[in-house]
């Protein structure tokens, strides 16, 4: 299993929403966060926010890696988010993003998030696989950032 796999269980993976900013997207992962982990959503936004503070996580075609460190977090976990209208998230290319995946590590992770944020941009890298995702359901979309073997 992927690395991705390990940490992005089916119940985060997020079809369609409705959100019409950056902020509204931080805000609606601290929310989930909140429900699930029992940590603040402040914190998760908090966290958001401040990293995307140092430089955009936008890599372009309409992707985006937000990431964050989180107090009390016991794991890394992930989010993925297709967003139903793209957002500005200032990209390199300056498109707007309808494709994230949210990475939260515990505030003393190491390695493994840097090595999670290359197997997601290698992963998001793919345009066919990018165009798979602007049209599957949940569970193909987990599917398809789960495999390990992106080709």
């Amino acid at each position: 299993m992927s690395l991705i796999g390990k940490i992005l269980p089916q119940s985060h993976v997020l079809a369609d929403l409705e959100i019409s900013s950056k902020k509204r997207l931080f805000e609606q992962v601290g929310l989930l966060v909140e429900n699930s982990y029992g940590i603040a959503r402040s914190d998760v936004f908090d966290s958001l926010f401040a990293r995307e503070k140092l430089g955009s996580t936008g890599l372009g075609q309409g992707v985006a890696i937000p990431h964050g460190r989180i107090k009390g977090l016991k794991e890394a976990t992930g989010f993925f988010v297709r967003l139903k209208t793209p957002i500005p998230f200032e990209a390199p290319d300056g498109k707007p993003v309808n494709l994230l995946f949210v990475l939260l590590v515990p505030e003393q992770a190491t390695d493994l998030h840097l090595q999670v944020l290359s197997e997601l941009a290698q992963l998001f890298s793919s345009r066919s696989l990018r165009e798979k995702m602007c049209c599957a359901d949940n569970l193909t979309l987990h599917a398809l950032l789960c495999e390990d073997n992106h080709a």
